[in-house]
């Protein structure tokens, strides 16, 4: 594969050749940062793991320059972080048993400004994994690069042939969880199984979590809280739930931010209309 950046990397745990790596991938991550897809599309990777049949593929788009840190990570150069960091998705990648791992290693500015090498290399990836499912950012998370991802991403499934998109395109959490969505707009991912891997996964990136950041731990609550806060007149049907954006009508010609308004707009209408019905 020809990717733009010199130092991307394609990680394959268990060492079968690319090729083989890439096309036997149905569920591909996209995220924007190390540790984003073990944080957001923890449905994908389980649904994958210990099978032969589904492989989770993963891509970090940005370089991990620019990282919180403290600790003993506070006087790391950009440089050292970004070396700690791609050491730590490698080893996510091992654990949970992935398919392949892609480093496309961009600047964050360069995903933001959306230059034709991020655009390339995402359709590239897409290409060579003809993935069934593919998880990445929703489009109102609060962080600018995940929003820019997000955007750089269905920008790259248009690009594809329709016969050869995803059959199924989701906005994850991450900067602002999806329980404001309303009921019927949620696309439900159900986290039960495994809570040992999904820990472990998230574990795994220690530059984050012992550097100043508890993402373990509110990604895990805010599983739980998802599963119990869902259904205000039935027990638990779930101990983990995540809620995805249904982004999968954008590979088509809708414009992402009316998309967006319109979620926005049934949330709104759907609060205003309870107001009328109780306040008597």
């Amino acid at each position: 594969m020809e990717l733009s950046q010199a130092s991307a990397e394609i990680f394959v745990p268990d060492q079968v050749t690319l090729t083989a790596a890439l096309a036997r991938t149905t569920h591909l991550g996209i995220g924007a940062h190390h540790d984003d897809l073990e944080f957001m599309a923890a449905h994908g990777i389980l649904e994958c793991f210990a099978r032969t049949d589904r492989w989770f593929t993963g891509v970090i788009v940005t370089d991990g320059a620019g990282s919180a840190r403290d600790f003993e990570y506070k006087a790391f150069s950009d440089a050292q972080m970004k070396s700690v960091r791609r050491a730590e998705q490698k080893k996510a990648a091992y654990v949970g048993e992935y398919g392949a791992q892609f480093l496309l290693d961009h600047p964050s500015s360069a995903v933001k400004l959306d230059t034709e090498g991020v655009r390339a290399d995402l359709l590239e990836v897409l290409r060579a994994t003809r993935p069934e499912v593919v998880y990445t950012h929703n489009l109102a998370d609060k962080h600018d690069t995940h929003v820019a991802v997000a955007l750089r991403v269905i920008a790259a499934c248009r690009a594809l042939e329709p016969s050869v998109r995803p059959k199924q395109l989701i906005g994850c959490e991450v900067w602002r969880d999806l329980d404001w969505l309303s009921d019927r707009d949620k696309v439900p991912m159900p986290v039960d199984r495994r809570e040992h891997l999904q820990n472990a996964l998230m574990g795994v990136f220690d530059s984050q979590i012992a550097g100043g950041k508890r993402y373990d731990l509110a990604t895990a609550g805010r599983r739980k809280a998802h599963a119990t806060y869902f259904e205000s007149h039935g027990t638990d049907q779930h101990t983990g739930l995540i809620w995805g954006m249904d982004l999968t009508p954008l590979m088509e010609v809708s414009d992402p931010a009316a998309y967006v308004a319109a979620l926005m707009q049934r949330f709104q209408d759907e609060v205003l209309a309870r107001l009328a019905k109780l306040r008597g």
